[in-house]
Protein backbone atom coordinates (compact mmCIF):
# COMPACT_ATOMS: atom_id res chain seq x y z
CA UNK A 1 0.00 0.00 0.00
CA UNK A 2 1.23 3.67 -0.66
CA UNK A 3 0.26 6.68 0.53
CA UNK A 4 -0.94 9.59 -1.31
CA UNK A 5 1.91 12.30 -0.96
CA UNK A 6 0.70 15.31 0.28
CA UNK A 7 -2.39 14.35 1.64
CA UNK A 8 -3.60 13.18 4.58
CA UNK A 9 -1.83 9.56 5.56
CA UNK A 10 -5.31 8.15 5.90
CA UNK A 11 -5.52 8.12 2.27
CA UNK A 12 -4.08 4.99 0.96
CA UNK A 13 -3.61 2.71 -2.28
CA UNK A 14 -5.07 -0.79 -1.70
CA UNK A 15 -3.24 -3.19 -4.11
CA UNK A 16 -4.08 -6.67 -2.06
CA UNK A 17 -7.24 -8.26 -3.28
CA UNK A 18 -8.68 -9.22 -0.10
CA UNK A 19 -7.95 -6.21 2.16
CA UNK A 20 -9.91 -4.23 -0.90
CA UNK A 21 -12.46 -6.82 -0.97
CA UNK A 22 -13.02 -6.81 2.89
CA UNK A 23 -12.82 -3.24 2.86
CA UNK A 24 -15.41 -2.69 -0.06
CA UNK A 25 -18.28 -5.24 1.53
CA UNK A 26 -18.00 -3.28 4.45
CA UNK A 27 -19.01 -0.35 3.24
CA UNK A 28 -22.87 1.27 2.61
CA UNK A 29 -24.29 0.02 -0.95
CA UNK A 30 -20.99 -1.98 -1.40
CA UNK A 31 -21.55 -3.23 -5.04
CA UNK A 32 -19.75 -5.92 -7.41
CA UNK A 33 -18.79 -3.16 -9.66
CA UNK A 34 -16.11 -2.18 -7.04
CA UNK A 35 -14.68 -5.49 -6.35
CA UNK A 36 -11.20 -6.14 -6.46
CA UNK A 37 -11.57 -9.03 -9.50
CA UNK A 38 -13.91 -6.67 -11.67
CA UNK A 39 -10.76 -4.07 -11.99
CA UNK A 40 -8.51 -7.03 -12.94
CA UNK A 41 -10.87 -8.03 -15.11
CA UNK A 42 -11.41 -4.23 -16.71
CA UNK A 43 -7.70 -4.19 -17.04
CA UNK A 44 -7.80 -6.47 -20.01
CA UNK A 45 -9.82 -4.38 -22.11
CA UNK A 46 -7.86 -1.13 -22.12
CA UNK A 47 -8.18 0.26 -18.46
CA UNK A 48 -6.10 0.78 -16.33
CA UNK A 49 -7.04 0.26 -11.97
CA UNK A 50 -6.14 2.33 -8.59
CA UNK A 51 -8.01 1.57 -5.83
CA UNK A 52 -7.86 3.88 -3.00
CA UNK A 53 -9.28 4.15 0.60
CA UNK A 54 -9.64 5.98 3.40
CA UNK A 55 -9.34 3.90 6.64
CA UNK A 56 -9.85 5.44 10.65
CA UNK A 57 -8.28 3.19 12.93
CA UNK A 58 -9.46 -0.04 11.70
CA UNK A 59 -12.43 1.07 10.18
CA UNK A 60 -12.89 1.25 6.30
CA UNK A 61 -14.65 5.21 5.81
CA UNK A 62 -14.21 5.55 2.19
CA UNK A 63 -13.06 3.72 -0.86
CA UNK A 64 -13.46 4.19 -4.58
CA UNK A 65 -11.99 1.58 -7.39
CA UNK A 66 -11.07 4.07 -10.29
CA UNK A 67 -10.62 3.03 -13.83
CA UNK A 68 -8.57 4.55 -16.63
CA UNK A 69 -8.97 4.25 -20.19
CA UNK A 70 -7.04 6.49 -22.68
CA UNK A 71 -9.00 7.61 -25.58
CA UNK A 72 -7.78 9.86 -28.41
CA UNK A 73 -8.52 13.27 -26.43
CA UNK A 74 -6.62 11.83 -23.63
CA UNK A 75 -7.60 9.72 -20.43
CA UNK A 76 -10.97 9.63 -18.74
CA UNK A 77 -11.17 8.07 -15.04
CA UNK A 78 -14.54 6.06 -13.71
CA UNK A 79 -15.66 5.20 -10.55
CA UNK A 80 -18.84 2.74 -11.42
CA UNK A 81 -21.32 2.68 -8.68
CA UNK A 82 -18.91 4.55 -6.38
CA UNK A 83 -17.41 6.29 -4.22
CA UNK A 84 -18.33 4.59 -1.19
CA UNK A 85 -18.66 6.75 1.69
CA UNK A 86 -19.39 6.24 5.24
CA UNK A 87 -18.58 9.61 6.03
CA UNK A 88 -22.15 11.70 7.33
CA UNK A 89 -21.68 14.62 5.28
CA UNK A 90 -20.00 16.32 2.35
CA UNK A 91 -17.28 18.35 5.12
CA UNK A 92 -16.23 14.70 6.64
CA UNK A 93 -16.18 13.28 2.82
CA UNK A 94 -14.29 16.42 1.07
CA UNK A 95 -10.29 15.14 2.28
CA UNK A 96 -11.07 12.28 0.37
CA UNK A 97 -12.98 13.39 -2.76
CA UNK A 98 -9.70 15.88 -3.04
CA UNK A 99 -7.54 13.32 -2.71
CA UNK A 100 -9.58 11.35 -6.26
CA UNK A 101 -9.16 14.24 -7.77
CA UNK A 102 -5.57 14.95 -7.07
CA UNK A 103 -5.07 11.24 -8.69
CA UNK A 104 -7.15 11.91 -11.55
CA UNK A 105 -5.36 15.32 -12.44
CA UNK A 106 -1.97 13.31 -12.29
CA UNK A 107 -3.05 10.80 -14.45
CA UNK A 108 -3.94 14.17 -16.39
CA UNK A 109 -7.47 13.23 -16.94
CA UNK A 110 -10.09 15.05 -18.89
CA UNK A 111 -12.33 14.34 -16.46
CA UNK A 112 -12.98 12.10 -13.94
CA UNK A 113 -16.79 10.43 -14.02
CA UNK A 114 -18.61 8.91 -10.90
CA UNK A 115 -21.77 7.05 -10.48
CA UNK A 116 -23.02 6.42 -6.98
CA UNK A 117 -25.77 4.73 -5.25
CA UNK A 118 -27.10 7.95 -4.66
CA UNK A 119 -26.11 9.27 -1.13
CA UNK A 120 -23.05 10.48 -1.94
CA UNK A 121 -24.08 12.91 -4.51
CA UNK A 122 -24.85 16.07 -2.35
CA UNK A 123 -21.06 15.56 -1.47
CA UNK A 124 -20.15 15.09 -5.09
CA UNK A 125 -21.84 18.22 -6.08
CA UNK A 126 -20.26 20.16 -3.02
CA UNK A 127 -17.22 19.06 -4.27
CA UNK A 128 -17.23 20.72 -7.38
CA UNK A 129 -19.16 18.00 -9.65
CA UNK A 130 -21.82 18.06 -12.38
CA UNK A 131 -24.50 16.04 -13.45
CA UNK A 132 -23.06 14.26 -16.72
CA UNK A 133 -24.75 14.35 -20.30
CA UNK A 134 -23.68 10.18 -20.40
CA UNK A 135 -24.50 7.49 -17.77
CA UNK A 136 -22.80 4.04 -18.43
CA UNK A 137 -24.87 2.31 -15.45
CA UNK A 138 -28.73 2.45 -15.46
CA UNK A 139 -29.72 4.61 -13.28
CA UNK A 140 -32.89 3.02 -11.96
CA UNK A 141 -32.97 -0.46 -11.56
CA UNK A 142 -35.80 -2.89 -10.30
CA UNK A 143 -34.49 -5.09 -7.01
CA UNK A 144 -36.07 -8.23 -5.15
CA UNK A 145 -35.93 -8.67 -1.76
CA UNK A 146 -35.01 -12.32 -0.74
CA UNK A 147 -34.89 -11.56 3.12
CA UNK A 148 -38.75 -13.09 3.35
CA UNK A 149 -39.75 -17.06 3.13
CA UNK A 150 -39.43 -18.23 -0.50
CA UNK A 151 -42.82 -18.27 -0.31
CA UNK A 152 -44.07 -14.97 0.04
CA UNK A 153 -41.18 -13.74 -2.48
CA UNK A 154 -43.57 -15.51 -5.07
CA UNK A 155 -46.37 -14.44 -3.32
CA UNK A 156 -45.23 -10.97 -4.60
CA UNK A 157 -44.88 -11.67 -8.28
CA UNK A 158 -47.82 -10.83 -10.51
CA UNK A 159 -50.25 -13.47 -11.23
CA UNK A 160 -49.10 -13.70 -14.58
CA UNK A 161 -45.01 -14.39 -13.78
CA UNK A 162 -46.39 -16.74 -11.29
CA UNK A 163 -48.59 -18.35 -14.19
CA UNK A 164 -45.47 -18.22 -17.03
CA UNK A 165 -42.83 -19.73 -14.08
CA UNK A 166 -45.65 -22.31 -13.88
CA UNK A 167 -46.00 -22.91 -17.41
CA UNK A 168 -42.26 -23.44 -18.05
CA UNK A 169 -41.95 -25.90 -15.50
CA UNK A 170 -44.56 -27.67 -16.56
CA UNK A 171 -43.95 -27.96 -20.21
CA UNK A 172 -40.37 -29.43 -19.18
CA UNK A 173 -37.88 -26.29 -19.30
CA UNK A 174 -35.20 -27.21 -16.93
CA UNK A 175 -32.74 -24.84 -15.71
CA UNK A 176 -29.18 -26.09 -14.69
CA UNK A 177 -25.85 -24.31 -13.80
CA UNK A 178 -23.54 -23.89 -16.87
CA UNK A 179 -19.82 -23.40 -17.03
CA UNK A 180 -17.40 -22.33 -19.46
CA UNK A 181 -17.78 -25.01 -21.63
CA UNK A 182 -21.76 -23.72 -22.30
CA UNK A 183 -20.28 -19.97 -23.07
CA UNK A 184 -20.40 -20.66 -27.16
CA UNK A 185 -23.98 -21.78 -26.58
CA UNK A 186 -24.45 -18.58 -24.62
CA UNK A 187 -22.50 -15.96 -26.84
CA UNK A 188 -24.55 -17.68 -30.02
CA UNK A 189 -27.40 -16.98 -28.46
CA UNK A 190 -26.48 -13.19 -27.07
CA UNK A 191 -25.61 -12.48 -30.68
CA UNK A 192 -28.95 -13.44 -31.90
CA UNK A 193 -30.34 -12.04 -28.81
CA UNK A 194 -28.76 -8.34 -29.90
CA UNK A 195 -29.74 -8.96 -33.52
CA UNK A 196 -33.13 -9.10 -33.02
CA UNK A 197 -33.90 -6.44 -30.05
CA UNK A 198 -30.95 -3.90 -31.68
CA UNK A 199 -28.40 -3.29 -28.58
CA UNK A 200 -24.79 -4.20 -28.75
CA UNK A 201 -22.91 -7.06 -27.18
CA UNK A 202 -19.26 -7.60 -26.25
CA UNK A 203 -17.09 -10.11 -28.35
CA UNK A 204 -16.86 -13.43 -27.05
CA UNK A 205 -13.85 -13.14 -25.13
CA UNK A 206 -14.76 -10.31 -23.05
CA UNK A 207 -17.43 -13.10 -21.33
CA UNK A 208 -14.80 -15.90 -21.73
CA UNK A 209 -12.53 -13.89 -19.63
CA UNK A 210 -14.98 -12.27 -17.20
CA UNK A 211 -15.51 -16.13 -16.01
CA UNK A 212 -11.70 -16.61 -15.97
CA UNK A 213 -10.70 -13.69 -13.87
CA UNK A 214 -14.33 -13.21 -11.97
CA UNK A 215 -14.88 -16.89 -10.88
CA UNK A 216 -16.95 -17.53 -8.32
CA UNK A 217 -18.44 -14.23 -8.73
CA UNK A 218 -20.09 -15.07 -11.62
CA UNK A 219 -22.60 -17.96 -12.34
CA UNK A 220 -24.22 -18.68 -15.59
CA UNK A 221 -27.77 -20.33 -15.69
CA UNK A 222 -28.77 -22.13 -19.07
CA UNK A 223 -32.93 -22.89 -19.67
CA UNK A 224 -33.14 -25.85 -22.01
CA UNK A 225 -36.06 -27.77 -23.80
CA UNK A 226 -35.57 -31.60 -24.89
CA UNK A 227 -32.14 -30.94 -24.80
CA UNK A 228 -31.43 -27.97 -26.54
CA UNK A 229 -30.34 -24.74 -24.94
CA UNK A 230 -33.01 -21.70 -25.14
CA UNK A 231 -32.17 -18.85 -23.16
CA UNK A 232 -29.45 -17.87 -20.50
CA UNK A 233 -28.07 -15.45 -17.76
CA UNK A 234 -25.03 -14.44 -16.09
CA UNK A 235 -25.05 -13.36 -12.83
CA UNK A 236 -22.94 -11.83 -10.64
CA UNK A 237 -22.63 -11.86 -6.67
CA UNK A 238 -20.89 -9.84 -4.36
CA UNK A 239 -21.42 -9.64 -0.56
CA UNK A 240 -25.07 -9.97 -0.24
CA UNK A 241 -26.28 -8.98 -3.17
CA UNK A 242 -27.06 -11.04 -6.52
CA UNK A 243 -27.19 -9.13 -10.00
CA UNK A 244 -28.70 -10.12 -13.15
CA UNK A 245 -25.94 -8.65 -15.61
CA UNK A 246 -26.45 -10.10 -19.16
CA UNK A 247 -29.41 -12.60 -20.48
CA UNK A 248 -29.64 -14.23 -24.25
CA UNK A 249 -32.85 -16.33 -25.93
CA UNK A 250 -33.25 -18.05 -29.39
CA UNK A 251 -36.38 -16.59 -31.09
CA UNK A 252 -37.65 -20.20 -31.18
CA UNK A 253 -39.71 -21.66 -28.29
CA UNK A 254 -40.79 -18.24 -27.06
CA UNK A 255 -43.82 -19.45 -25.69
CA UNK A 256 -42.21 -21.24 -23.25
CA UNK A 257 -41.47 -18.84 -21.01
CA UNK A 258 -38.06 -19.96 -20.38
CA UNK A 259 -36.82 -16.95 -19.18
CA UNK A 260 -39.22 -16.46 -16.13
CA UNK A 261 -37.94 -19.81 -14.82
CA UNK A 262 -34.41 -19.01 -15.63
CA UNK A 263 -34.76 -15.54 -13.37
CA UNK A 264 -36.59 -17.75 -10.98
CA UNK A 265 -34.25 -20.35 -10.19
CA UNK A 266 -31.82 -17.40 -10.06
CA UNK A 267 -33.45 -15.87 -7.28
CA UNK A 268 -33.84 -19.10 -5.15
CA UNK A 269 -30.45 -19.81 -6.07
CA UNK A 270 -29.27 -16.77 -4.57
CA UNK A 271 -31.46 -16.61 -1.70
CA UNK A 272 -29.46 -19.90 -0.53
CA UNK A 273 -25.97 -18.45 -1.22
CA UNK A 274 -27.29 -16.03 1.72
CA UNK A 275 -27.85 -12.86 -0.65
CA UNK A 276 -30.58 -10.75 0.40
CA UNK A 277 -31.18 -8.82 -2.76
CA UNK A 278 -31.09 -10.01 -6.19
CA UNK A 279 -30.67 -6.96 -8.86
CA UNK A 280 -32.72 -7.19 -11.98
CA UNK A 281 -30.77 -4.35 -13.50
CA UNK A 282 -31.80 -1.43 -16.24
CA UNK A 283 -35.34 -0.61 -16.77
CA UNK A 284 -36.40 3.13 -17.99
CA UNK A 285 -35.52 5.95 -16.16
CA UNK A 286 -39.23 7.55 -16.76
CA UNK A 287 -40.54 4.09 -14.72
CA UNK A 288 -40.80 5.67 -11.29
CA UNK A 289 -43.15 8.30 -12.76
CA UNK A 290 -45.27 5.52 -14.85
CA UNK A 291 -48.30 3.86 -13.77
CA UNK A 292 -48.24 0.12 -14.59
CA UNK A 293 -51.75 0.74 -17.08
CA UNK A 294 -49.20 3.34 -18.79
CA UNK A 295 -46.41 1.03 -18.83
CA UNK A 296 -48.03 -1.62 -20.74
CA UNK A 297 -48.85 0.69 -23.54
CA UNK A 298 -45.04 1.82 -23.83
CA UNK A 299 -42.99 0.88 -26.70
CA UNK A 300 -39.15 0.44 -28.02
CA UNK A 301 -36.49 1.21 -25.24
CA UNK A 302 -36.51 -0.68 -22.05
CA UNK A 303 -40.11 -0.91 -22.08
CA UNK A 304 -40.80 -4.64 -22.88
CA UNK A 305 -37.65 -5.40 -20.21
CA UNK A 306 -39.49 -3.17 -17.35
CA UNK A 307 -42.85 -5.00 -18.03
CA UNK A 308 -40.84 -8.44 -17.68
CA UNK A 309 -39.14 -7.21 -14.65
CA UNK A 310 -41.59 -5.55 -12.58
CA UNK A 311 -43.38 -8.49 -13.03
CA UNK A 312 -40.93 -10.16 -10.14
CA UNK A 313 -42.74 -7.85 -7.15
CA UNK A 314 -39.06 -5.87 -6.51
CA UNK A 315 -38.71 -2.85 -5.96
CA UNK A 316 -37.91 0.07 -8.09
CA UNK A 317 -34.61 1.61 -6.63
CA UNK A 318 -33.11 5.21 -8.38
CA UNK A 319 -29.72 5.78 -8.20
CA UNK A 320 -27.93 9.28 -8.22
CA UNK A 321 -27.03 8.90 -12.22
CA UNK A 322 -23.44 9.83 -13.15
CA UNK A 323 -21.50 13.33 -11.99
CA UNK A 324 -18.15 14.61 -14.00
CA UNK A 325 -15.45 16.64 -12.19
CA UNK A 326 -13.77 18.67 -15.26
CA UNK A 327 -10.22 18.91 -15.28
CA UNK A 328 -9.60 20.39 -18.77
CA UNK A 329 -12.76 21.65 -19.79
CA UNK A 330 -11.85 22.41 -23.64
CA UNK A 331 -11.14 18.15 -24.11
CA UNK A 332 -14.15 17.91 -22.24
CA UNK A 333 -16.58 20.10 -24.47
CA UNK A 334 -15.32 18.01 -27.27
CA UNK A 335 -15.66 14.66 -25.19
CA UNK A 336 -19.19 15.72 -24.92
CA UNK A 337 -19.82 15.75 -28.53
CA UNK A 338 -18.38 12.28 -29.30
CA UNK A 339 -19.73 10.24 -25.81
CA UNK A 340 -22.67 9.29 -27.25
CA UNK A 341 -21.00 7.21 -29.98
CA UNK A 342 -18.21 5.89 -28.13
CA UNK A 343 -20.48 4.95 -25.55
CA UNK A 344 -21.90 2.48 -27.83
CA UNK A 345 -18.40 1.58 -29.34
CA UNK A 346 -17.59 0.74 -26.06
CA UNK A 347 -20.20 -1.89 -25.33
CA UNK A 348 -23.11 0.58 -23.63
CA UNK A 349 -24.54 0.53 -20.35
CA UNK A 350 -24.36 -3.54 -20.07
CA UNK A 351 -22.14 -4.19 -17.22
CA UNK A 352 -20.60 -0.86 -17.59
CA UNK A 353 -17.89 1.05 -19.83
Amino acid sequence: MADLPSLSPELRRIDAPSHWDALVADLPQAHFLQSYEWGQFKSHFGWSVERWAQESGRRSVAAAQVLFRRTPLGTMAYVPRGPLVALDDEVEARPFLSALLEVARRRRAIFIKMEPSGRETRALLSAGFRPSPLTIQPKTTMVVDLTPDISVIASAQKPKTRYNIGLAARKGVQVTEGGTGELPIFYRLLRETGTRDDFPIHSRDYYEQAFRILGDKLRLFLASYQGEILAGIIVAIFGREAIYLYGASASHHRQLMPNYLLQWEAMKWAKGQGCTSYDLWGIPDEAPGTSLSEAVNRRGGLWGVYRFKQGFGGNLVVHGGALDYVCSPARYWLWTQIAPRLQRLLGGWGGGF
